[in-house]
């Protein structure tokens, strides 16, 4: 049974072929993200992964990982603190904040984390709908 306090961790990295993948599905090709000089000339000094689709790596937790076959996504608040770049390892971490089992809701603190660095690239909070059982006692 989830309680308050519970972890998630997966580590992920993504490659410059997935960036170019991401920009032609959602249409956001600035060239930051997908030309070698754009992000060499950037502020950056290369290019950087679309935050889209650096947090997007909470959608595979919560759909495919996590309690997957329950899950629904009912919000996700998110901030960008730091660019994320190609061929980098990440771990994101969610923390179970908050357990709501009349409404059947939990809260997650949902962070990114690079692994060399130590320090976060997305901080943010996801409400997921989930009416299993094991969830809670009711």
């Amino acid at each position: 049974m989830l309680q308050v306090g519970d972890e998630f961790r997966h580590s992920f990295r993504y490659t410059q072929e997935e960036v170019d993948t991401f920009a032609r599905v959602s249409g956001d090709t600035n060239p930051l993200h997908i030309d070698e000089a754009a992000g060499k000339a950037s502020m950056f000094g290369r290019r950087i992964i679309h935050g889209f689709l650096g947090a997007s790596v909470f959608t595979k937790i919560f759909g495919a990982l996590w309690y997957a076959d329950g899950h629904v996504y009912l919000a996700q608040s998110m901030k960008w603190l730091k660019p994320m770049f190609v061929d980098t390892d990440y771990e994101a971490v969610i923390t179970v904040k908050e357990i709501f089992p009349e409404k059947h809701r939990i809260t997650y603190d949902c962070a990114v984390i690079d692994k060399t660095s130590g320090e976060q690239t997305i901080a943010g909070e996801a409400t997921l709908l989930n009416r299993k059982q094991y969830v809670w006692n009711s």
